[in-house]
């Protein structure tokens, strides 16, 4: 049974209830990596790393959820897995207190694991049951659903700033106790999920196929351009997230506290451009919003490497909010070509955003120690132009006629 394309009438209103607790659960996940990013100077500067080995943090718990998150998406497609959902807080929890009592590189590596062994196990489910609450509203619960993720991102160099510098290494596992009430959030979520699974308090199995597929050369080739489209979105949010800080205090002598402040204002722009992907998909098309939201960044991106410490940060702004908006249309377009596989494209998609980042991460790390900060951000500056791959895809009516012609 594909739990996500099932349809009763119980389910055509949007169950506000659970879509904000699976919601709140993206947020407070994310919040942790996000944490975990916005630390590496400190963790720089007390283990002495490189450059390189920093990078090489951030591949060691997104390559996790990057190689786990499309199996765990195909294996719950077929057997839906609800009370998953507040293991992934656990895991988190664990790795994030590891990662505050350690006292080796090894160590951050294996905390670091753990966070991504949550996640892993965290997106694909709970983008399905974003999914399976929106009540037919699926860009507006999939946008909804990241900007609790993207919010929680924008929130962890808040609290690296305010909390884990001053305090230390150390702090970091006591902010782990934020993973206890994502817990209990996602427990109530999966109870809710689990009732409408089964056939007393939801539909019998049924399985929702389209009457019409589409062409398989159309769906191999739509999903290329996706996925190529992501991986210029996600490469450049990777030097932002991972090396945003480190630039702006290499270039204009910031202090890691206003760092992270400027940091946040690009990732709380970033949260804001997801709300909106989702609901405007809705309305006039997925393929527009893909457009705009990739090679729309282009000015801004070309001109950040040239900017003063001042106009940096106003570029960022538009950077993060154009770019933020392409992921949910992304993902509903590709879920739209593939109904009944929403897991696996919601694993698969996640899975690449963080492979794509953890890899990213580590060869950006290699190119700053050799090269330096400033020449990564002149070579990431260029990756929106990939954007133009999106006249490739087919648009609303080429869509129709390909199902009609099917």
């Amino acid at each position: 049974m594909a739990a996500a394309d099932v349809t009763s009438p119980r389910l055509q209103t949007t169950t506000y209830a659970v879509l904000f607790a699976v919601t709140a659960g993206h947020l407070i996940n994310d919040t942790l990596q996000a944490l975990l990013l916005s630390i590496y100077p400190l963790l720089r500067d007390l283990h002495n790393l490189s450059f390189a080995q920093v990078g090489f943090i951030t591949l060691a718990f997104q390559a996790t959820a990057s190689v786990l998150q499309p199996l765990i998406g195909h294996y719950t497609d077929k057997k839906p897995f609800p009370y998953s959902l507040p293991v992934a807080p656990a895991l988190s929890l664990i790795g994030l207190v590891v990662v505050g009592l350690a006292h080796s590189y090894g160590m951050i590596l294996v905390g670091a694991t753990l966070i991504g062994l949550g996640s892993s196990i965290f997106h694909p489910e709970a983008s399905r049951l974003a999914r399976l609450s929106s009540g037919g509203r699926f860009g507006f619960a999939q946008s909804l659903f990241q900007v609790g993720g993207n919010f929680g991102t924008s929130i962890g160099p808040l609290l690296a700033a305010f909390f884990v510098v001053p305090h230390g290494q150390g702090s970091v596992a006591w902010l782990a106790l934020l993973a206890l009430f994502s817990i209990a959030v996602l427990s109530y979520a999966a109870k809710w999920y689990a009732h409408h699974l089964s056939p007393k308090g939801g539909p019998k199995r049924a399985h929702v196929i389209p009457p019409n597929p589409l062409p398989r050369r159309m769906i191999v080739t739509s999903l290329v351009v996706l996925l190529c489209l992501m991986f210029s979105k996600f490469l450049y949010t990777s030097s932002m997230s991972s090396f945003y800080t480190f630039y702006l205090i290499d270039t204009f002598g910031l202090s890691p506290k206003e760092a992270q402040i400027d940091l946040f204002i690009y990732l709380a722009a970033f949260a804001a451009g997801t709300l909106l992907g989702g609901p405007i998909g809705d309305r006039i098309g997925r393929k527009a919003v893909i457009w705009f939201s990739v090679l729309g960044a282009l000015p801004f991106t070309l001109a950040l490497p040239y900017a003063n410490h001042f106009w940096t940060v106003v570029l960022s702004i538009p950077i993060g909010f154009i770019l933020a908006s392409a992921f949910s249309a992304m993902l509903v377009y590709a879920q739209e070509l593939m109904p009944g596989r929403v897991g696996m494209i919601s694993g698969l998609f996640f899975g690449v955003a963080f492979g794509i980042a953890a890899a990213g991460a580590a060869l950006l790390g290699m190119v700053a120690d050799a090269t330096s900060i400033g020449f990564v951000f002149h070579i990431c500056s260029f990756l929106p132009a990939i954007g133009l791959l999106a006249m490739f895809l087919p648009n609303r009516k080429q869509l129709a006629a390909a199902q009609g012609a099917g």
